[in-house]
């Protein structure tokens, strides 16, 4: 491997085997890189000049901000990074009571086309390294100087697509010896890639798996989202009841409430049906009108009455807080916007 800072502790001891030096200095290097946050080898002042001129072979890298926006209503940051090819990702900084609560992203675009989200216009680019989900969130605490305590990985990209780096992430990034982030406070999103979820669910990790519903049944999901004309409604939710008994984590269901399309009382009634008897909770979110799809969201009344319905039915359920909305907080659009102006 040649991305040193996705390294796990015993990998970078057999790298340090190689390099004829002392195993103790890979836990040195791991503590700088995951815990310090250092973003060059010279920062390592406990490593000797002959240790720091060898790793010189293995470039650190750190994403560059092109754009940061900070929101007048709440407070909340989006940043767009450039990486070392060029591509172009966002990261958005949330600040609640609670801590401050970063969403990252997993690819650079996305292949999923789900029909309301503006990361997914254009395709997929690539799948992001561990260290490039985590210099996401250390670039974010570098450059507030707060410490992140929580982490969503729900921003660009499907992580279960990225399957292998997320698992990466997740035990670097709640690594004792690094930000010591609780997995309890780790949550990943997905639109329903069924296989592996069942794969993150042997793992037992205590993360939150929270899926992409967005719909009541088959027909009005495979209209939304591709992937529901592969894996059906019934085949998701029986992955989502295996996660739930493998780990006793409950599930949270996000739902995008779009005017006319999945909004109805019925529609309520028939997504309490569906998931009746599963521990979990659901997330409404009236969706962010993008510019190149015609979805609108629903009125206030429309939203309230729909998680009324839920409630009556005897279903947890809070509408999301909007967050960011002065600057292109939703997933996708402030890259988007990027994009469109470098085209041009």
């Amino acid at each position: 491997m040649t991305d040193i800072k996705s390294m796990y502790p015993e990998e970078l001891k057999d790298l340090m085997k190689e390099l004829n030096e002392k195993p103790f200095r890979a836990d040195q290097i791991f503590g700088w890189l995951h815990q310090k946050l250092a973003v060059s080898w010279d920062q390592m002042t406990n490593l000797s000049k002959d240790l720091r001129e060898k790793l010189a072979a293995w470039p650190l890298m750190a994403p560059e901000i092109v754009d940061m926006r900070v929101s007048s209503l709440d407070g909340t940051r989006k940043y767009l990074f450039r990486l070392s090819d060029g591509n172009v990702i966002e990261s958005v900084l949330m600040k609640y009571h609670h801590g401050n609560s970063v969403c990252i992203s997993s690819q650079a675009g996305c292949r999923m086309g789900c029909a309301f989200c503006a990361s997914t216009i254009g395709g997929l680019k690539r799948n992001l390294l561990a260290s490039e989900m985590l210099d996401q969130v250390y670039s974010i605490q570098r450059d507030t100087g707060e410490r992140v305590s929580n982490v969503v990985v729900m921003g660009s990209g499907e992580p279960l697509d990225n399957y292998e780096n997320l698992l990466r992430f997740i035990r670097l990034l709640t690594s004792p010896a690094g930000l010591d982030i609780s997995q309890r406070n780790i949550t990943v999103s997905t639109c329903g890639i069924v296989p592996r979820m069942y794969d993150l669910a042997r793992e037992k990790l205590q993360i939150t798996l929270a899926l992409s519903l967005h719909a009541p049944n088959d027909e009005k999901r495979q209209a939304l989202m591709p992937i529901a004309r592969r894996y059906s409604m019934d085949e998701v939710l029986r992955a989502c009841r295996s996660y739930y008994e493998q780990t006793g984590r409950r599930i949270t269901f996000e739902y995008s409430l779009v005017a006319g399309q999945n909004d109805s009382e019925q529609d309520a009634m028939d997504l309490s049906g569906r998931i009746k008897g599963l521990n979990c909770h659901i997330n409404l979110i009236p969706v962010n009108p993008v510019k190149e799809r015609s979805f609108q969201r629903p009125a206030r009344t429309s939203v309230e009455n729909f998680k009324i319905k839920l409630e009556k039915c005897g279903i947890n359920v809070t509408i999301r807080r909007e967050m960011g909305a002065d600057i292109d907080g939703a997933c996708g659009q402030l890259r988007r916007s990027y994009m469109e102006r470098e085209n041009t």
